[in-house]
């Protein structure tokens, strides 16, 4: 298989190392990261990577796909990929792809990952939700001192992904790991009152969860039985992306009316503050990428959560924001890629 040369200044092109069979459906993906481009490839815990995909009805679909390595414990990065019944993206990837093949990809992104390795957490993967959450095991019982619980469901044991390495972890960790496998032809499917009751000592610990959206919302409500605060409460939603974040963005052309009638922003983006005219129409991202600021994104479709921020001060409208739960928008989360103003003055802080 080859490849065309990076279809953006974003994207580069990365030769597939090793290509691992995990399960029956699910094949993890080793890249090979050139010394020059291993700055822009580190990434933290849970984060993703978004990987073009050939097709020879559009030309190419994006999809994302989570970081199953650590980047305290592991060589290199390693993404894992299951099979769904349709999916395009996961279904090719799983067929073609071999070792010595090269992939278009777009650099680490995602906000999926804990800000202390320290503390104690309450892990969930479902499927191949496993995959995130099995970057944030890894590296906090590498480089952190709490206790760490998993708690992972799946449909038998043919469908445990990285039952092997969970077992030598367990061995290796054994006060700081406990992991609770939910195999349905044992216990059924779960129930948030199950869960609820599983997970009970544990509620004082800081949650992740990444897996199908009935399982998430059942975990959600475990946790809520449980009194766990929202703020404690992560979770690594994907969805298909429809248009192209490996293109280069595009300076869009402001009018004089438009110009004149922008509101204003103060955005700190790595700890350094940025004052901007913002127009109307025009998105936080879109203004950011005009101005040559290095904000985070990948999708500007409002499905990977890449962007996210916080409104310090003022209003804005988001066109899609299904990914935000209503307690994060009451608590000010925003997503910049879809983000209009609508006061005159606003703060925002990533």
């Amino acid at each position: 298989m080859t490849t065309e040369v990076p279809h953006g200044s974003r994207s580069v092109v990365l030769r597939v190392a090793e290509v691992i069979a995990e399960t029956g459906d699910a094949h993890s993906l080793v890249f090979d990261v050139p010394a020059e481009l291993r700055d822009r490839f580190s990434y933290s815990p849970g984060q993703f990577l978004t990987i073009r995909v050939p097709s020879e009805q559009t030309g190419s679909v994006a999809r994302c796909y989570s970081l199953a390595s650590s980047p305290f414990t592991d060589d290199a990065p390693k993404v894992t990929v299951k099979r769904t019944e349709g999916g395009y993206g996961s279904n090719w990837l799983c067929d073609n792809v071999t070792a010595g093949d090269e992939l278009e990809v777009l650099p680490p992104s995602g906000v999926f990952t804990p800000r202390d390795l320290d503390a104690d957490l309450l892990l969930f993967g479902a499927g191949s939700g496993i995959t995130p959450v099995m970057s944030i095991l890894k590296s906090a019982l590498s480089q952190g001192t709490g206790k760490v619980v998993l708690v992972y469901a799946n449909r038998d044991v043919a469908s445990v992904i990285f039952a092997a390495e969970l077992r030598e972890l367990v061995g290796k960790f054994p006060q700081r790991l406990t992991v609770l496998h939910w195999l349905e032809p044992l216990l059924g499917l779960p129930s948030a009152d199950m869960v609820a009751t599983l997970v009970a000592p544990y509620a004082g610990y800081e949650a992740f969860m990444c897996g199908p959206k009935p399982f998430m919302d059942l975990v959600h409500d475990a946790l809520a039985a449980l009194d766990v605060p929202r703020a404690r409460t992560h979770a690594e939603v994907f969805n298909s992306l429809s248009g192209d974040p490996f293109a280069d963005h595009e300076v869009v052309e402001v009018t004089a009316a438009e110009a004149a009638d922008a509101a204003t922003v103060e955005v700190e983006l790595d700890g350094q503050l940025h004052e901007l005219a913002w127009p109307r129409k025009q998105t936080l991202v879109d203004i950011m990428l005009d101005k040559g600021l290095d904000v985070p994104y990948s999708c500007q479709e409002g499905e990977c959560g890449s962007c996210a921020c916080t409104v310090l001060e003022g209003k804005v409208e988001m066109a899609q924001c299904d990914i935000l739960d209503p307690e994060d928008i009451e608590n000010g989360y925003i997503l910049g890629c879809q983000a209009r103003p609508v006061t005159d003055h606003l703060r925002i802080q990533f």
